[in-house]
């Protein structure tokens, strides 16, 4: 494989290769540091850090306020609070090698207070702001009041373009890079447009050179396009490498650096990466964002599949084809349904799925009445995690609501990343992965469950593999 060059990134020579940034708890201070410290961009994640008290043991974040307002103000705190300790720790394992990114989502609650109050917190170890999951159009804005590079993540060219003809091109020397993001193949939250099949994945060497020929068309011939999504084997980019099509280019690696030593992932998380087969992460669209994310096949993603199924439509009034009645509740308050899923309903009843919850689209989704309760008990404990929450109705405007139902189609995205990143279990939690992490069980370098350092993945993956 032909030689990696080194690329300035955020101001200094350094190999052209990324630590993708993983929300809360999963891309920390000491995964990112160590990332650094091997001469690559360590990037750790500014939403819902952990935060530690005297003694070093992780702070549990509770919630005290009664309010959802006040409890959103709280996760701020939070979340700036661990964004600066994860800071120090990433500077200090770095020993001043490479570069550390922080990633924050555009749609995390509170996302601008948050990376504001990092980047005042931790002067200096801060190099570069990744954004993406939204239109970050203010990132550039925050980023150049601190002298810091910013890099946005998009999934096509129509979306850079938009981004820099309305905020990007009053900060271009501050561009550090664009990172394109594969919305079919990255981990976690994927920017699928309304026009693009999610069944039908692109190539996505087309998409970045579309790309490229944008971002040349605004005078960025040397800003760095950052190849995310889908990445395992650099020898299988290689034609990527020199390529004027393609220009400058750095690779990052999101679910590689899961499985190893400094990754803060459970050890059960760990060996459940090197079991997966192919097709085992899911492409699926229950996240509260609205957007697309792909997460492990599991008995949480298979529950919320089947809560999604056990739905019909319905109405208060007798319309159209809805005049079958259905008692609903211990009141038995009447709905109107059509005589086929009238029998759907009873079925499930039957079952034990005696409560119908009522979603935004007038639909009613059956589930027992414990989950019932855990549902509604998780609305109600919002604490405003996300800008504009479909599971809880949460938004942070004024209103402090979307003006929708709270849909319980959907799940609380805080309480279970929360879970899985502080214990064992991985099999009742949202578990987020790129679609190639069925490769750790066929790639021979893993053989008898071998988990790398930092450092050694990252010689691994410049050699090529």
């Amino acid at each position: 494989m032909k030689g990696l060059k080194p690329l300035l990134i955020s101001g200094k020579e350094v190999l052209p290769l990324v630590e993708g940034g993983k929300g809360i708890a999963v891309s920390n201070g000491q995964s990112s540091g160590a990332w650094a410290a091997a001469g690559g961009v360590g990037t750790f994640s500014g939403v819902n850090a952990d935060s530690y008290d005297a003694d070093g043991n992780i702070l549990d974040q509770v919630y005290h306020s009664k309010t959802r307002r006040g409890r959103h103000e709280e996760l701020i705190a939070y979340g700036i609070q661990g964004g600066i300790a994860q800071a120090r720790i990433a500077h200090e394992m770095s020993n001043g090698e490479g570069r550390l990114h922080v990633n924050v989502l555009w749609e995390m609650g509170g996302a601008e207070e948050i990376l504001h109050g990092i980047l005042e917190g931790a002067p200096g170890l801060v190099h570069g702001v990744t954004c993406g999951a939204g239109m970050p159009y203010k990132v550039a804005e925050i980023a150049a009041k601190f002298g810091v590079y910013y890099y946005p993540i998009v999934s096509s060219a129509r979306a850079f373009r938009a981004l820099w003809l309305r905020a990007f091109n009053k900060f271009p020397n501050l561009l550090g890079g664009v990172v394109y993001e594969d919305p079919w193949l990255a981990g976690g939250h994927n920017g699928l447009s309304n026009s693009e099949d999610p069944q039908r994945p692109e190539d996505p060497y087309p998409r970045v050179a579309a790309l490229r020929q944008m971002m040349n068309s605004f005078g960025l011939t040397e800003t760095p396009v950052i190849m995310a999504g889908g990445v395992w084997w650099l020898s299988e980019w290689e034609h990527w490498l020199d390529n004027p099509e393609i220009g400058p280019v750095a690779f990052q690696f999101g679910t590689r650096p899961l499985l190893t030593q400094e990754s803060p992932i459970s050890e059960a998380w760990k060996q459940r990466l090197l079991t997966l087969k192919a097709g085992d992460v899911f492409l699926n669209r229950f996240s509260p964002t609205g957007f697309y994310s792909s997460a492990v096949r599991n008995p949480f993603l298979e529950n919320l599949r089947q809560r999604s199924d056990r739905q019909i439509a319905f109405s208060v009034e007798p319309v159209g084809e809805l005049t079958d009645e259905l008692a609903l509740g211990p009141r038995g308050r009447p709905v109107y349904v059509t005589k086929a899923d009238k029998d759907h309903a009873e079925g499930w009843i039957s079952q034990g799925f005696s409560t119908g919850l009522k979603t935004p689209d007038n639909t009613l989704v059956f589930v027992t009445p414990d989950e019932s309760r855990r549902i509604l008990k998780d609305q109600v404990d919002c604490m405003g995690c996300l800008s504009a929450c479909a599971f809880s109705n949460w938004s942070q405007n004024e209103e402090g609501t979307t003006g929708r139902r709270a849909d319980p189609r959907s799940f609380c995205i805080q309480k279970t990343l929360q879970n899985i990143s502080h214990s064992e279990d991985v099999e009742n939690q949202l578990m987020f992965a790129g679609h190639n992490a069925y490769r750790f069980a066929s790639d021979p370098w893993y053989k008898d469950g071998f988990v790398p350092t930092v450092k050694q993945l990252v010689d691994r993956i410049a050699s090529g593999y």
